[in-house]
Formats: C-alpha cells, structure tokens, sequence
C-alpha cells in the first residue's frame, strides 16, 4: 500500500522543483521526447490549458530542452516495480535557459487530471512554473486542485503521454543517489541523469483514407407472376 506520507512528500518535492486522461474533441499538437532509453511521444492540450502547452511549445521551438535532462526519479520507498512514481525532467532553473514563469491553471479550470501518463508544471508558488515539468506513472489525483481547499491549488496539467510509456518507466527504474537532493526530493535525483536529446514536434499523422462503400451483392431477377 503507498503511503500518506509518500504521497506528500512527493507532492512538497514538486513545489520545490518546479488512465488515461479523457481525450478533447479535435486535434492536439504532438511532441517527441528523445532519449537514450528511447522516445516518448507527449500529446498536448491547448484548448484545455493554453497558457501551459503554449509555454512549453515556446522551450521546444527555440530548441531550449536540447541537452536537458530527466533527473529525478520519485517512487515509493522500497517499491520494486517502475509502474508508479513520476520522472523529472527540464532545464533546472538554468538563468541562461529558462523564460518567465506563467500564469497557473488550474485542474478545476482545465478539467485534466494527473492520472497514468500525464504530464504536468513543476513549480514553487501557484504563478512560479517556467520550465520542468514531470509525467505520471500510475493515477496521482492528489495531485490535482482540491475543489474543497484553496490553500490546494495542484499542479498544471497540459497532456498526455501517448507512446513511449515503457521508457519513462524505464527512466523511473534509474538508479538514484541516496545523499542528492534536498527536503522532499533527497533521494529521489538520479545519480547518472537520462540526457534529452530533443524535443520536437511531431509531424501530424496523415489523414485515415476513406472506406470505399462495399458493393451490393447482385440479387437474381424475381419470378413472374401470373399469366403473361
């Protein structure tokens, strides 16, 4: 079972670094992830959290996550299976690098949840988030706002992990360094971080060809009736 106390302290180690979830109508831009360990493709959502995807979409035009890493890998302690836990990614507020924080939106504004593959703002305060982010292994709905308590405002989901699940478990699975890190987050940063090759966009995927209408079976002319 996972504990309470897991499930806070990883939560506090967002802040401090910065399943699927229901699929909207139309198309979404599409990002792929390269890595060592392999591709990850991320599917955005800026008709649910504009402010989110576009910012994110500004670090992989401009080529900014080049060269980035996954760095953190957060599970249960003593968990055994990489099916749980989130991985870290971004440019770890590196001044040459990151652009202005943005507006945070809200889960009870976009109507996304943190649930299995969704990828999310890492952030200090609510307004703080530029430029990490994290995926979800496994539903992580604390994560979201708590509609009961403003003082939890959860974090900024903007997509979804749509091919490539294997490798961030994989990334998950990393070995860490017991002593790196500090508070919430000491233990959880991989000890040989997994380098971002790229992050680009991916080309839209053509168009399905139309099914061509399956011709009628010809049918035998009716008998006659009656006298000719």
């Amino acid at each position: 079972m996972i504990s309470k106390r897991f499930l806070l302290a990883l939560a506090a180690g967002l802040v401090l670094a910065g399943p699927a979830l229901a699929q909207p109508a139309g198309p979404h831009p599409r990002v792929l992830i390269a890595t060592p360990l392999g591709a990850i493709t991320v599917e955005l959502y800026p008709d649910k959290a504009p402010i989110t995807a576009a910012n994110f979409l500004k670090y992989v035009d401009r080529r900014l996550y080049d060269g980035a890493t996954f760095y953190r890998a957060s599970k249960p302690p003593g968990q055994a299976a990489n099916d749980y836990g989130t991985v870290q990614g971004g440019l770890q507020n590196d001044p040459k690098r990151v652009l202005p924080p943005i507006a945070h939106e809200s889960t009870l504004k976009t109507g996304l949840r943190h649930t299995d593959g969704t990828i999310s703002m890492g952030r200090h305060a609510p307004g703080t988030a530029q430029a990490d982010w994290f995926i979800c292994l496994g539903d992580m709905s604390y994560l979201d706002a708590d509609p009961k308590d403003p003082k939890a405002p959860g974090f900024a989901a903007f997509g979804r992990v749509v091919d490539g699940l294997s490798v961030a478990q994989a990334i998950l699975g990393q070995p860490t360094d017991p002593n790196a890190g500090a508070g919430a987050m000491k233990g959880e940063m991989i000890a040989r971080p997994v380098r971002i090759i790229s992050i680009r966009r991916a080309p839209p995927a053509p168009p399905l060809a139309p099914v061509a209408p399956t011709p009628a079976a010809p049918t035998s002319p009716a008998a006659p009736t009656g006298p000719p």
